[in-house]
């Protein structure tokens, strides 16, 4: 009998020791720590472009993307408590495409295989697209206690955003030595020198065309382009915090982010406008989890 009672008191003891009720009175603290986020779009903003280009971007659909960034967070006034957050994810899809000629014979843009003709060439077109995100934000929550190392919460995480998309073509080895080299010809001064390529013309005759027709790249072996877009973000979430040392914890959150690059928003190479790119939405599905430091 006496055993029995000393054990009911020691799983007792034991028992309140880790998991006592939440204080009635308000409490103040914060943490700060490492997070890692991982959103699954519901679908990739350009991608029909990507699909153009012949990418298989499917599988951007469904593989979430990992942000890694920092997270923090402070209690302000009773249940509310106010926080930050930086990220930067992203994801990347590549090929490698066998390059051939083709005679055009009917004259239609594109190739036709029931009239145009291929031509085998020893080379293949190198090319990768990726996906870039850049995201700060603010959180605000409101705290349900259950017991003094454990919590639940509502909030949402609300700021700005930047998603790149990247495309990379290239044909052979690049050196170091190509990239001194104009697209066009050749600078001397403040001037781009071209030489012309007669193609059984004469040099007026090829000079003419050039005027016409424009200019032609003729020493690329590679491109890069990035188109970019800034949104609003909002992302409301649910959460739960505990305590499993004094100084130390783990928060996990889920949530559904929400954000939309405005129709004309876009711009290339961070700088030019495009003024007839489509309103594109970033939402989907996310998991966030910080390992912090605080109380």
């Amino acid at each position: 009998m006496k055993k029995t009672l000393t054990l009911l008191l020691a799983s007792t003891t034991i028992a309140f020791s880790q998991g006592d009720i939440y204080p009635s009175e308000t409490h103040y603290g914060g943490g700060i720590g490492f997070s890692t986020m991982y959103m699954v779009l519901d679908s990739v903003p350009g991608e029909a472009l990507l699909n153009e280009l012949g990418f298989d971007v499917s599988s951007l659909n469904t593989r979430p993307l990992v942000f890694q960034g920092g997270e923090g967070f402070a209690q302000m006034s009773g249940p509310w408590r106010l926080g930050g957050y930086a990220g930067v994810g992203g994801a990347q899809v590549s090929n490698v495409f066998n390059v051939h000629l083709y005679a055009d014979k009917d004259g239609k843009a594109g190739y036709d295989a029931t009239g145009d003709t291929l031509y085998a060439y020893s080379d293949n077109l190198s090319m990768r697209a990726s996906l870039g995100f850049l995201m700060g934000a603010m959180t605000v929550e409101y705290v349900f206690p259950v017991f003094r190392d454990l919590e639940l919460m509502a909030g949402a995480l609300m700021g700005i955003g930047r998603y790149t998309l990247s495309v990379d073509q290239h044909i052979g080895t690049p050196q170091w030595s190509d990239f001194g080299e104009n697209m066009f010809g050749f600078i001397r001064g403040d001037s781009v020198l071209v030489p012309l390529d007669t193609l059984g013309q004469t040099y007026d005759e090829a000079a003419n065309k050039f005027r016409e027709q424009g200019l032609r790249p003729i020493n690329v072996t590679g491109s890069m382009t990035e188109l970019s877009g800034t949104f609003f973000n909002f992302q409301p979430y649910v959460a739960v915090k505990w305590q499993f040392l004094d100084r130390m914890g783990l928060r996990i959150s889920a949530g559904y982010n929400r954000g939309t690059i405005g129709a004309g928003r876009w711009k290339r190479n961070g700088h030019i406008p495009i003024n007839d790119s489509p309103k594109s939405a970033l939402k989907g599905i996310t998991l966030r989890t910080v390992i912090y430091f605080g109380l």
